[in-house]
């Protein structure tokens, strides 16, 4: 498993877990970040995080991306 922020651009990966505090896990489960889902990194610039989830392109910062892990 690594951080969603190592993850290479353009590849699908499947998340293994969300961790951080459980109002975090809620908010990332909104947008889609489930264990079992599949990711795919667009892109990284700026502290943010680009990237594609349920078919919708999304950007969470550097900091929720490392909760994320794939």
């Amino acid at each position: 498993m690594m951080p969603l922020t190592m993850a290479v651009p353009g590849e699908i990966n499947s998340i293994k877990r969300v961790g951080g505090k459980e109002e975090v896990r809620r908010f990332l489960e909104t947008l889609g970040f489930v264990p079992g889902g599949a990711v795919t990194v667009i892109s990284q610039n700026a502290g943010n995080v680009i990237v594609n989830i349920r078919e919708s392109r999304v950007a969470i910062s550097s900091e929720m991306a490392n909760k994320i892990l794939v």
